[in-house]
């Protein structure tokens, strides 16, 4: 049974999450699961970001089609698929605790370092070697922790895609990745009515706060877009370094 104040909660963590994914087009996974945890089971919040996030995908797949770069996200996506089993053995074998605070360890020092030092690295075409590593290792993390974002966005940082073209990119990857993690949360049993009540209660919203993430990004340079993306990858390293020692 959930409760006004529950409902009420539920539906501010997806509107700010929302923003914040259509603004720079990653990143709410991090920020909605762990919020929504804190008042449903995990098995509920993960589903319904999951929902989420194949909602707003396909609104800015929708608005913004010309803007994605099909070879790339589909490179992407392959390496992905060849990193899940990968991740899902990763998940049933080793110490998840210490793998976290590596990942993490490895997000602040990469991203502070493309903070002071790294800004020159660059990629001008897609580099078959950076485009399967960064693909594969969202696979990998995505199917052990549900994090598949930090490697997507490093590769769209080396690329230098504009805010337009990142955001539509990563939602043409993330599409058909959040549809295959969907069927298989229906596929497990894990899609209840309840579920379907939230997702339709906090559409309006979403949808809402996608377009206003899309009129976010739209006001974002280049230069200032990379910084933002290098610091929201600090702040997941923190954030998950945070989560995992106190967890």
């Amino acid at each position: 049974m959930i409760t006004t104040p529950i409902l009420l909660y539920v539906l501010a963590v997806l509107f700010v999450a929302t923003i914040f994914r259509s603004g720079f087009g990653f990143g709410e996974a991090l920020v909605a699961v762990p919020l929504l945890a804190f008042r449903l089971p995990v098995a509920t919040a993960a589903p319904l970001a999951v929902a989420v996030s194949i909602t707003v995908a396909a609104i800015v797949v929708s608005q913004d089609w010309r803007h994605i770069h099909v070879r790339s996200a589909g490179g992407l996506l392959l390496a992905t698929l060849l990193g899940l089993p990968v991740g899902l053995l990763l998940l049933a074998r080793a110490n998840e605790h210490a793998i976290k605070i590596l990942l993490a360890l490895f997000l602040i020092s990469f991203s502070t370092w493309l903070l002071t030092s790294g800004k020159k690295l660059r990629l001008d075409q897609d580099h078959r070697g950076w485009l399967f590593s960064c693909g594969f290792a969202a696979g990998l993390l995505g199917g052990a922790f549900g994090m598949n974002g930090p490697p997507l966005v490093i590769y769209g940082a080396l690329r230098r895609w504009s805010p337009q073209h990142f955001r539509a990119t990563l939602q043409g990857y993330f599409l058909p990745a959040s549809i295959c993690g969907l069927v298989g949360f229906i596929l497990t049993g894990l899609w209840t009515p309840m579920l379907t009540r939230l997702y339709l209660l906090s559409l309006p919203l979403v949808i809402v706060a996608t377009l206003i993430g899309r009129a976010i990004n739209r006001r974002l340079s280049g230069h200032s877009f990379l910084t933002y993306l290098y610091l929201a990858l600090l702040a997941n390293g923190l954030l998950l370094l945070l989560r995992t020692c106190f967890s």
